[in-house]
């Protein structure tokens, strides 16, 4: 058997996530946010300080002070003072914020579950398997 290329299998993924992306982008752009502002947002509860948010999503800090700040001035997120450690602030969505972010994952699902339902329901289950697999 021969070994398969790891290096398609990154390209195919990579361009599954692109093409689903590029999909919805316009409905995204609708909620007020750009696509890497709402994968921002979706991470915002699990990591609320702003440099784990750059490390979890591997983006340059700066760049997401700036995408906070067009966050914040939109109203989707507010800032405030970390209880637990009064030098920094802890991010909160805001209830404008929350529900964007739930729009936009709905979309982005939606979008994605067109592409599954090209697979058997068994199909489905192995891609889950082999995916948390590798994780």
């Amino acid at each position: 058997m021969s070994e398969v290329d790891a290096s398609k299998i990154w390209s195919l993924n990579y361009r599954l996530l692109l093409s689903v992306v590029a999909s919805v982008e316009a409905d995204i752009t609708a909620l007020g946010l750009d696509s890497k502002e709402l994968f921002l947002l979706a991470e915002i509860d699990d990591h609320p300080f702003p440099a784990e948010l750059a490390a979890t999503l591997s983006m340059p800090k700066a760049t997401v002070t700036l995408y906070l700040k067009r966050l914040e001035a939109a109203g989707f997120v507010r800032r405030e003072i970390d209880p637990a450690d009064l030098r920094r602030h802890r991010l909160l969505l805001t209830p404008a914020g929350r529900q964007a972010t739930r729009d936009g994952l709905s979309l982005l699902s939606d979008a994605f579950n067109e592409r599954l339902a090209r697979l058997t329901a068994k199909q489905q289950r192995e891609l889950k398997n082999l995916l948390e697999q590798i994780l």
